[in-house]
This record gives structure tokens, C-alpha cells and sequence, in this order.
């Protein structure tokens, strides 16, 4: 077995023959299914979707649920000074770098990509009242708020907390095998480790895959707007292509100066772009309702993360709650694994300040600038970015941009700044997934 010492050399490494075969074998598989038999392939997965969902429904949001309340204990609780390594070593990275990292390879392109559409699609309809009004546009940023604050975070932070405790304290392999070590023992060197780990790499190719193409789409999007690329798969082929051949080589140089360059070159970035939204957009409008939507989180918080949807709308809940809390999930092997490799030195409870806190009051800061500017054109009437976002979701970032009272320059300055930062954090999240992907199968 490898053990951290020699993971944490490169991604160059050798490689763990049983599981990065295995693990090659099922994504092969599932790629010739879906190219092949895509039609097939869709229908099998819905109606698997289908049948689980009434189980989802419950079990993620008491799991989730759960993992909250567990994870503030550890940060606070009778274990908050265990060092995540041995007791005299400090922090491998500064505080700011280190931030900027969990911020990058965490939900960066997610974010751009809904901040804007899950707000506006909230305030059009949500199960909690009947929509368009300005409480609606308060409630859309709250449940966009919850989506993306710390329920999800708290996933990360646990399953990095965990890789970082066995890898730098236990002196155990960095991978997800090594935290069921206090059940079964020597067995997670053998075929029940194996297992674990083939899982959590395709866990984390499949989760990233559906960020990024995501994040393929809306830098299309951009592109188009900016230079007339054409929209379509074939330009959205390429354009991962090239962002996978700039993460190879951010991943070969390493985490000190690739990766971390990048998460920096990430905070720059989006500390620009909030800065336009937030100067030219409605000032006074957005930290109205970010105070507001903030206090509406917290108040039902509580009630939020227990709420099943049973009594008032399951169809909202498994197509907003249900969904977030499997994506968080889904990448909760890749992004912990990751937090675990830049997180080694501190303490739990600067772990968990770090990685549950921080990221949130980030987050909810973008998206009630972002989000919030586009609710109050929308319901001043000085944009329709509803209406387009009913039509493509990947358009409301741009259409939120051409809304803002700049000239024409400042318009195509900031729609190209957007369209840059998306790719950016396209890298750093191929990067980051790469690095990870190759340390589970090492």
C-alpha cells in the first residue's frame, strides 16, 4: 500500500492495479451504455430514479440532518483541539490560500452557474407561498441559501475531517478505505477496501462530469455572446478538452504552485466580478435582501433541514432538495478528499470554522449580490430574466449582466470577466478532481 508520504509526491505515482482497473472498467462501461443505448440508457436511469426517490426523500435529509449537528460538535465540542497530524506540526498552507482553495475546488462552477437561476426560479414558485411577490424574492434567496450553505458543507467538512484524521494522525493511506478502518481492521489493505475506493473514484468522476458540463454549457454561452462561437456540442467538446489539458498541467506542478496559483487567480477573479454587480447593480436593494434572506435562513434553518416535503410539495423537494443533497454527496469523496490534502496542521475547530463557516457566509454574500440583482429586475420590470431562464438557465448570468446600467464596453468587459472566471474554475476543478481521482486509485 501507498502511504501518504508517497501520495503526497504526485499524481505521477504508481498505481493501485485492482482499483484503478475496476474503476476504469464501470466508467467504460457506463460511457459505451450511454453512447450506444442513450435513449435506453435514460429511461433505465429514471425509472431507477423513480423507485428510489421515496427513500431518498427521508434518509438524505435525516443523514444530512444529522451530519450538521455532528460536524459543529466536533468543532466545538470535547475533541476541538485534536490536530489533524502530529501536535507539533502547523498548517501546511496560510490561512487565505487555504481558503481560497476549499472555495475553488468546492462548488466554484456550480455557483455561477445557479446563483442567479435557483433564486429567480424560487420567487417564480416555491411550496412556501404563492410566488412573484417581494417575499418570494426574499424566500427564493433563503432556499438558494440552504442549497448551498452548511448542510452541504457540512458533508465535505466530515468526510475530510475523517480522511485527514486516519491520513495525517493514523498514518494511514489517504483514501475513503481508511476511515473504515475502526470496523474492519486490516481488511481495508484487501477486496472490502478495494471496493470503497473504486467507488468513491467513480463517485467522483460521475459528480464532477455533471459540474463541469455544466460549466462547458455556460462557458458556450458566453463564448457566443462575446466572439459568435457557435452553440452546440461539438464547441463544448472542445472546450473540455482544452480545459482538461490546462488541469494536467496545473495537476503535474503540483498542489503549491498549480493548483493553489489557480485558487488564488479564482478569489481575484470573482472579488471583481462582485464588485461590479454589487457597485453598478441596486446596492441598496442587495444588502436589503441579503440581511433579510440571511435571518430567513437562519430562522428556518432548522425546519428546512427536517423538511421532507410530505405534507406540502414532494415534487418541489425531490427536484431542488433531493438533487442538491445527492450532488453534495456525490462529490463529498473528491471535495473531502481534497480538503483533507491542503487541511493537514490544524486543528478540528479551525477545520471546522474553515471549511463548514467561512464557504457559507462566502456564499451567501455571491448569491444575494448576484441573485439579488437579478430579482429586482425582474420584478421592476427592467429585465425579463425569468423568461429566460425558463428557456435556458445557462443564460441567466449574461442576461443578469446585460441588465446592469453599464455602457457597452463595461457590458462586454464583464461578460468576458464571467466567461473567464467560469473557465478558471472549470480548471481548478478538473485539476483538483484529477489529483484526487489519482490519490484514491494510488
Amino acid at each position: 500500500m501507498v502511504s501518504y508520504g508517497q501520495a503526497s509526491r504526485g499524481p505521477l505515482r504508481g498505481m493501485n492495479p485492482v482499483v484503478t482497473l475496476a474503476a476504469a472498467a464501470v466508467l467504460l462501461a457506463t460511457i459505451v451504455l450511454l453512447v450506444l443505448l442513450p435513449e435506453a440508457s435514460v429511461a433505465r436511469l429514471s425509472a431507477l430514479r423513480t423507485a428510489v426517490a421515496p427513500t431518498l426523500d427521508w434518509y438524505y435529509v435525516a443523514l444530512v440532518a444529522f451530519l450538521l449537528v455532528f460536524v459543529i460538535w466536533l468543532g466545538v465540542g470535547r475533541y476541538k483541539n485534536v490536530r489533524l497530524g502530529p501536535e507539533d506540526e502547523r498548517p501546511e498552507f496560510a490561512l487565505v490560500p487555504w481558503i481560497a482553495m476549499l472555495f475553488a475546488a468546492g462548488t466554484g462552477v456550480g455557483l455561477l452557474f445557479w446563483s442567479i437561476a435557483e433564486p429567480v426560479l424560487h420567487f417564480e414558485q416555491n411550496p412556501f407561498d404563492e410566488g412573484r411577490g417581494p417575499a418570494s424574492a426574499v424566500r427564493g434567496l433563503a432556499l438558494a441559501f440552504f442549497h448551498w450553505g452548511l448542510n452541504g458543507w457540512a458533508i465535505f467538512s466530515l468526510v475530510g475531517a475523517a480522511l485527514a484524521y486516519f491520513g495525517f494522525r493514523r498514518n494511514l493511506p489517504l483514501a475513503m478505505r481508511s476511515i473504515l478502518q475502526p470496523l474492519i481492521g486490516s481488511r481495508i489493505h484487501g477486496p472490502a477496501g478495494h471496493a470503497v475506493d473504486v467507488f468513491a473514484v467513480v463517485a467522483t468522476i460521475f459528480g464532477l462530469a455533471t459540474t463541469l458540463g455544466l460549466g462547458a454549457r455556460q462557458m458556450n454561452v458566453g463564448l457566443a455572446r462575446l466572439a459568435d462561437v457557435p452553440i452546440g456540442i461539438g464547441t463544448q467538446m472542445l472546450l473540455i478538452a482544452v480545459v482538461t489539458g490546462v488541469a494536467i498541467g496545473s495537476v503535474v506542478s503540483g498542489v503549491r504552485r498549480g493548483v493553489r496559483r489557480l485558487s488564488e487567480l479564482n478569489v481575484a477573479l470573482s472579488l471583481l466580478l462582485l464588485a461590479v454587480f454589487f457597485v453598478a447593480g441596486p446596492t441598496a436593494t442587495v444588502c436589503a435582501l441579503l440581511i433579510q434572506a440571511t435571518g430567513e435562513y437562519l430562522d428556518t434553518l432548522l425546519r428546512m433541514s427536517f423538511w421532507t416535503g410530505v405534507s406540502e410539495d414532494p415534487g418541489w423537494h425531490t427536484e431542488w432538495t433531493v438533487f442538491f443533497w445527492g450532488w453534495w454527496i456525490s462529490w463529498a469523496p473528491f471535495v473531502g478528499m481534497f480538503i483533507a490534502r491542503i487541511s493537514r496542521g490544524r486543528t478540528l475547530r479551525e477545520f471546522v470554522l474553515g471549511v463548514l463557516v467561512v464557504p457559507t457566509l462566502v456564499t451567501l454574500v455571491w448569491i444575494a449580490v448576484l441573485g439579488g440583482t437579478a430579482l429586482h429586475y425582474e420584478m421592476t420590470g427592467a429585465a425579463a430574466i425569468l423568461e429566460a431562464v425558463r428557456e435556458d438557465v445557462t443564460v441567466a448570468l449574461y442576461t443578469t449582466i446585460e441588465a446592469l446600467p453599464l455602457p457597452g464596453a463595461g457590458v462586454a468587459f464583464t461578460s468576458g470577466l464571467a466567461t473567464l472566471l467560469i473557465g478558471v474554475y472549470f480548471v481548478t476543478s478538473a485539476d483538483s478532481g484529477t489529483l484526487v481521482a489519482t490519490t484514491l486509485m494510488a
